[in-house]
């Protein structure tokens, strides 16, 4: 029913759906779209989403301060992971250098 609606609203010849591939390309298809998997961003995708549950689960399990010291924590943790932070899958560079 998603994908119908959004196929109402959008043109989605020209769009990429990241999947883990249960079922989605039958829902693709009975909408008239095609589907691939690509194993490499979805396995990148995936990667990152455990590296983030992992820091969090991590992160709670050990934060002994204030709610106020937690954001001001996290900022400063955003702008070092996304401005100062070169990453392997990045080629050496920080998130935010391929944006410039």
């Amino acid at each position: 029913m998603f994908l119908r609606e959004l196929d109402g609203k959008h043109d989605l010849s020209e769009a990429a759906f990241l999947v883990d591939g249960y079922g989605y390309l039958t829902a693709l298809a009975r909408i008239g779209l095609s589907g691939q998997l690509d194993y490499v961003d979805r396995n990148q995708i995936e990667k990152w989403f455990q590296t983030l549950k992992t820091r969090i689960d991590r992160f709670h399990h050990s934060w002994v301060g204030s709610q106020p010291s937690v954001r001001r924590w996290l900022a400063v943790f955003l702008q070092y992971y996304n401005l100062h932070r070169p990453h392997q899958a990045l080629n050496e560079q920080t998130p935010a250098e391929p944006l410039n």
